[in-house]
């Protein structure tokens, strides 16, 4: 098999071929055709996240040393089961091209077995902590983690596993909507597109798209948000407040960094929620009593557990999400691809097609 592993953080990924895993117990063995390219792993090929005022956090210390694979948004097929698969699920078979779920807990303790694997504190995460989908093989430890997604596109179906879950997660968090509410999406790459598609299609029709960039404002414009700003006006706070009529229920941050927030949060109205998936970095100071007083709440939101990428899907199986721009590339144009990615040339998701990578 092959992969492209981080060797050294911040340094471009080098290809390594290794003998192909034979997958045991309940594992299975999948052969990757079509692997997102997360923002996200942006941070991880680095080797940290900015804390703000100076301070990092760095990933080696949650056990993500090199060498490592990355890589979380996998769709592929079948190749081969190991022994325990059978009594697991007997309808997977070799063949099936299935999209996996990434964000694995440990599987025993009471929150993976409440389906909140992606709380759980002993992390598996595939392309994290375990290794990942930037390579032409990847093992998955249950095939409860493989998910039918026939029907879609394969390289959208595969940006559903972070970009789509993550999104959906957070709409999940909004709260409940009335027909004069709002809500605003700050960040129109990947994850911030396919929120727009995903309110949509659970009809959210007051959507406001946020960005500095006027194609992606353009691209979230066609997949249904009625209302865009510029967030590099002076008065941008002032100007997305207007646009919500003063009913800004929820404000959904894909950036995540002090200028969006300081955008959003006191755009909301009384009872409003800002909800952070962004990862950029920095720091926040707010006061307490207004919390209070306006009863807001200012909460995260990191990817989704396996029932919401099942909703997810289903969603896109019944061509309810308007599909995101993505563009494929082959696994060997990785590099240029994180580049391009870091330097916010990428419009929508890139995905690696391995259809045809050579082993």
């Amino acid at each position: 098999m092959i992969s492209y592993d981080v060797i050294e953080h911040g340094r471009p990924l080098q290809k390594v071929m290794r003998e192909t895993p034979s997958p045991k117990g309940t594992e299975v063995l999948v052969r990757i055709t079509r692997s997102g390219v997360c923002h996200s792993d942006l941070h991880i090929w680095d080797g940290y996240f900015d804390l703000g005022g100076g301070k990092r956090f760095y990933v080696k210390d949650r056990g993500c040393v090199p060498p490592f694979t990355m890589g979380h948004e996998p769709f592929g097929i079948v190749e081969e089961l190991g022994g325990g698969v059978a009594r697991a699920d007997r309808k997977i078979r070799p063949g099936q091209k299935r999209l996996v779920y990434p964000w694995i807990g440990c599987g025993v303790c009471p929150v993976c077995k409440e389906g909140q694997d992606n709380y759980c504190l002993q992390q598996k995460f595939l392309g994290v902590y375990t290794r990942g989908a930037y390579a032409t093989h990847l093992l998955v430890p249950h095939p409860k983690y493989l998910v039918d997604a026939s029907g879609i596109e394969e390289a959208f179906a595969s940006t559903l596993a972070c970009s789509g879950l993550t999104a959906y997660s957070a709409i999940n968090k909004l709260p409940q909507l009335s027909p004069r509410d709002w809500v605003a999406v700050l960040g129109c790459g990947g994850l911030g597109l396919v929120a727009v598609s995903i309110l949509k299609a659970k009809g959210v029709r007051n959507v406001i798209a946020c960005d500095l960039d006027g194609q992606k404002l353009a691209a979230a414009s066609k997949l249904g948000a009625r209302q865009t700003l510029d967030t590099r006006a002076p008065d941008a706070t002032q100007k997305l407040a207007q646009l919500a009529g003063g009913y800004l229920a929820g404000a959904i941050d894909f950036v995540g960094m002090p200028a969006t927030h300081a955008v959003a949060y006191p755009a909301l109205r009384k009872g409003g929620h800002y909800i952070l998936c962004g990862l950029f970095g920095g720091e926040i100071t707010l006061a307490l009593p207004p919390i209070a007083q306006r009863a807001v709440a200012v909460m995260g939101s990191y990817v989704g557990n396996l029932q919401e990428l099942k909703e997810v899907v289903a969603l896109a199986r019944k061509k309810k999400l308007r599909p995101t721009p993505v563009t494929t590339r082959p696994l060997d144009q990785i590099n240029e691809v994180l580049e391009e990615l870091k330097a916010g040339k990428v419009l929508g998701r890139v995905v690696l097609d391995l259809e045809h990578a050579v082993t």
